[in-house]
């Protein structure tokens, strides 16, 4: 055997036995910061071994010639898939032609290793030059340690060409480095709470550290004009992360080993899997997924900061507008405070121990839009402990609350104090709900940070583009006291943070506690109370008909005043926004207001009210008759046994083009109208009633791959069915094909007049999609109620959402002979949540085909 084949098989089972064994070490032990030290260890010994038997084959030194580690390799921080990046370093260009080929053979024994190399070529020269397109190479060499070859020309390098380097350029990579961090945190949302985080480039990612790290260093030797000693010049704040550094290396160890690559995803299986091993815990304490992640959140929320207050003092390039605006910003300053770059500072940094002078930044900043300096948090920091030996009296905490939550900015406010532990010394109850995670793939965010972004949407709404998030801005102005309105938001959700079976119940008592404690009156206490038990309450009306005069009667008397009416439906619209971008749809976001306009008519008793009673229904079918003269008499016996939901669902134009299609049934016995809307599809069916008609449109939907997100089924008394769904387009097969609308309305005739095979329709869909295991089991629920509807049965169907569930539901519906009268369509992460008002025969249900619905819906929906 050549000596170049014992090298590579030496190497090699040096390279996969160590490997293997730094594995089993960290799967004993759950170490990640002894996994990345012992995995740099080995690379390096694997590439000294390879610099001696090819690099300085022959017993040569190679002057002129060093080989530098770079990025994480250099701050040894070799994760188990990282890539490992190398710098061969040239005193000139003398000695590039002679290494040419021993390079290439270096570099290609570790690629034969499987290891990720990432190589680059310089001249000592060509390092003292700054490529603009290449920012990611400058900012490697921050991390250069030397590893092998000509020490001198390494210390030429470090001691001398990078300083003045890094001096003379530094203003321009710290900004480009800012910049780059700010696109990566927007790309993220702006946040660190995701679902399933990416632990190395999302906010509080371990990226975020070591951009502190570079900052830190940066502004080092720009001040000094050396290479600082080692870590001296990192803060003390950053210092402090170690704990956080620790966790998240463990974290990112573990996806390594567990994925089998360098995918840094803390997916949901990763994170069960993760609070099972305890990995990151220094102790072997149980904890679920949600007391992991909650943890997790918390270290990464300290990164995230750290990195924050390193980047205000990197102002963004903006324009020159921005900056007179900025200027005139500084003229906000007084004898308090001086306002630089959006930054608070203290003119007098002792008087922070006066508590009052300590919440006015805080009110000051939720006022103008500012955050506190980094010296003036500092200084913040310092005299917290004597603040929480003393706390402020009820009366006192209540008035500095007050003065932050009803500014525009309060959110950002909130945050800022929560970080520094100043808003829990104020109202300790929040430690309860302090990074708390609802594991269900809906609540996109911590409890914590979904209070303060339902605070933000309410602020934001005075200010919004869209119209109704304008009508609910309008409506804030309207409140008498909307400061009790953002302290009910702040506390909704405390109960979250105690097991138990209803988190209202339990967050009612806490919140109570609190506004004892904080010496509200009676009124706010009241009002509040009514606020927190009742925030779910606009959201399970939606689930029934809110344009039946009894459900909003029923909703009404829950509610009591205009006033509360006013407040419930800010907070839902808010609690709803703040779950998840997607949330609040526009067509919830118009029912939450329909549904107050009709209590605000019924509490108010105002002729709107009216338009509800018999004779106002025939003006407004007198009104549409006069639009169509012709056509009166076709107009009534066409409206003839329509409910009168109808009337209120649609507007004028949209009743009588249902007309005219109705006109053509004659020709065509189905109908139908197909629109694309600013959110969704809306498709209108028109055709005489018969059995598992719903059933098998809704099936057609599925069959074609679209996600029905609303629906709503009538029919008049000459057996004419108008239903209409709303859906969305999954694989966008309408929208990027336009002949595919006619073949897709088509196919849903032919599966209505039955001359297509809507069961094999259904097989080929499910056939072609992969089987996606859901991440949260939802478990199926049914429930009926006879006392909402004077004339129909509710049945409300829980379930897990997936294709074609509403097919399979309305089926089984048709299959006992139940007539849908109106079906409300809603979907909550994982979790369907669809209300049918149902007759059998033109009644309600009867307790037998009750018993009997249950029993088939649950065979058929837990069949997967």
């Amino acid at each position: 055997m050549s000596t170049a084949a014992t090298l590579h098989t030496e190497l090699r089972d040096l390279y996969l036995s160590a490997t293997t064994r730094i594995q089993q070490d960290f799967i004993a032990t759950g170490d990640g910061f002894a996994a990345i030290a012992a995995r740099t260890a080995l690379v390096e010994q694997v590439l000294l071994r390879l610099w001696d038997e090819v690099i300085c084959s022959g017993g040569s030194d190679r002057k002129g010639f060093a080989l530098v580690a770079l990025g994480g390799f250099g701050r040894r921080s070799l994760f188990p898939h990282s890539d490992v990046d190398i710098l061969f370093l040239h005193a000139d260009r003398s000695t590039e032609e002679a290494l040419r080929d021993h390079i290439r053979t270096f570099s290609q024994e570790l690629w034969d290793l499987r290891m990720k190399l990432g190589p680059t070529t310089r001249t000592l020269a060509e390092c003292d030059q700054f490529d603009a397109q290449n920012v990611e190479f400058t900012i490697s060499l921050l991390d250069c340690r030397y590893l092998a070859g000509d020490r001198e020309l390494f210390e030429r390098l470090h001691q001398k060409v990078l300083p003045k380097f890094f001096v003379r350029e530094g203003n321009y990579i710290i900004q480009q480095l800012a910049e780059v961090t700010r696109s990566r945190h927007a790309k993220y949302g702006n946040t660190v709470f995701h679902l399933e985080p990416n632990i190395k480039e999302a906010p509080g990612g371990l990226r975020d550290y070591n951009v502190a790290c570079w900052m830190a260093l940066l502004s080092a030797i720009d001040q000094e004009c050396r290479w600082p000693a080692t870590e001296s010049f990192l803060p003390d704040s950053t210092r402090q992360l170690k704990p956080a550094l620790q966790f998240l290396s463990s974290v990112r160890t573990f996806l390594h080993y567990r994925q089998g690559r360098d995918d840094n995803m803390l997916a949901w299986e990763s994170q069960d899997e993760a609070a099972v091993r305890h990995i990151g815990l220094s102790d072997s304490s149980a904890l679920d997924a949600a007391g992991w992640m909650r943890l997790y959140f918390r270290q990464a929320r300290a990164l995230h900061y750290e990195c924050l207050r390193l980047l205000e003092s990197v102002p963004a390039a903006r324009s020159s507008l921005y900056r007179t605006y900025q200027n005139w910003r500084s003229r906000l300053s007084n004898a308090d405070f001086s306002v630089v770059d959006s930054l608070i500072y203290l003119q007098q940094p002792s008087a922070v121990r006066d508590p009052e002078l300590m919440f006015r930044i805080f009110s000051f900043a939720a006022h103008h839009g500012l955050r506190p300096a980094l010296s003036t948090e500092t200084r913040i920091q310092q005299v917290l402990p004597m603040l929480a030996e003393n706390p402020p009296s009820g009366p006192e905490s209540w008035r500095y609350l007050q003065s932050v939550l009803v500014e525009p900015h309060a959110a950002d406010a909130l945050r800022a104090m929560h970080s520094l532990g100043l808003l829990t010394i104020l109202v300790p109850e929040l430690k309860l709900i302090d990074c708390l995670v609802v594991r269900d793939f809906y609540h996109r965010f911590t409890v914590d940070e979904h209070s303060f972004l339902a605070i933000e949407c309410l602020h934001r709404a005075l200010h919004a583009k869209s119209e109704w998030d304008q009508r609910y801005g309008r409506l804030l102005e309207e409140l008498e006291r909307p400061e009790l309105l953002y302290l009910a938001l702040l506390l909704h959700d405390v109960g979250k943070g105690v097991p138990g079976e209803s988190h209202l119940v339990t967050g009612l008592e806490i919140a109570r506690n609190c506004m004892q404690r904080l010496q509200l009156d009676q009124a706010a206490r009241e009002t509040i109370s009514f606020l927190i038990a009742s925030h779910l309450e606009i959201s399970a009306t939606l689930r029934r008909d809110i344009y039946d005069p009894a459900t909003v009667q029923a909703f009404s008397d829950k509610v009591g005043t205009p006033e509360r009416l006013k407040m419930l439906a800010l907070l839902t619209y808010a609690d709803i926004k703040a779950v998840n971008p997607d949330a609040l749809t526009p067509w919830k976001a118009e029912n939450v207001w329909q549904l107050y306009v009709a209590a605000s008519n019924c509490l108010n008793r105002t002729a709107d009210q009216r338009v509800h009673t018999d004779e106002d229904q025939d003006e407004s079918i007198a009104r549409l008759q006069a639009l169509v003269p012709q056509s009166a008499k076709k107009l009534e016996v066409f409206l003839e046994g329509l409910p009168k939901r109808y009337l209120r669902t649609f507007r004028t134009d949209e009743i009588l083009q249902h007309l005219e299609l109705a006109g053509r049934l004659s020709e065509d016995p189905v109908q139908l109208h197909l629109i694309h809307g600013r959110h969704w599809y809306e498709l209108s069916v028109i055709t005489n009633d018969r059995p598992f008609l719903f059933a098998k449109i809704a099936g057609a939907l599925a069959a074609w791959g679209m996600n029905i997100v609303k629906a709503d089924a009538f029919s008049n008394a000459a057996g004419v069915v108008v239903d209409t769904f709303y859906f969305t387009d999954r694989f966008r097969t309408l929208e990027l094909n336009l002949p595919e609308w006619e073949r897709f309305q088509r196919s849903l005739s032919d599966v209505l007049t039955g001359e297509a095979d809507l069961d094999r329709m259904i097989r080929d869909r499910m056939r072609s999609e992969a089987k996606n295991n859901a991440k949260v089991k939802v478990q199926t629920a049914i429930e009926f109620d006879d006392q909402s509807s004077a004339s129909s049965t509710l049945v409300q169907v829980i379930a897990q959402d997936r294709p074609g569930l509403l097919h399979r539901i309305c089926s089984r519906f048709a299959h006992h002979g139940c007539n849908i009268e109106i079906a409300l369509i809603d979907t909550e992460g994982q979790m369907a949540i669809d209300v049918f008002y149902l007759t059998s025969n033109s009644s309600r249900l009867s307790p037998e085909l009750h018993t009997e619905l249950r029993t088939d819906l649950l065979e058929e929906l837990q069949a997967d």
